[in-house]
């Protein structure tokens, strides 16, 4: 559970490093990159520990398997609710794809 949690707030951090940006389209680029440095090292603190507790767990292609759905997830949310981006059917289809291949990974 500790793993799931760090996974889902760096992953956190990791999204808004990556794309809030996309709405202060005004701000130089240098000061875009510079924020979003500072902003994904605070991933990287979180992610180290949670791939190294997990991994006592999980093998690495699971975690690596739970990091993706934990970042579609976290991404969903932060497109919709921040980006303010509608959520459409062929998305929700790819998800699922996506879930049916963790199903996959975790088969005995």
């Amino acid at each position: 559970m500790r793993t799931i949690v760090l996974l889902f707030f760096s992953n956190l951090f990791m999204t808004t490093a990556w794309y809030w940006h996309l709405k202060a389209r005004e701000e130089a680029l240098w000061k875009v990159i510079l924020i979003s440095w500072l902003i994904a090292s605070v991933e990287y603190c979180l992610a180290v520990p949670a791939n190294r507790y997990g991994s006592y767990v999980f093998s690495a292609f699971q975690l690596k398997i739970i990091q993706e759905v934990i970042s579609l997830l976290v991404f969903v949310g932060f497109a919709i609710l921040y980006l303010k981006e509608p959520l459409r059917w062929n998305y929700l289809v790819g998800f699922a794809l996506i879930v049916m291949a963790v199903w996959v990974v975790f088969k005995k």
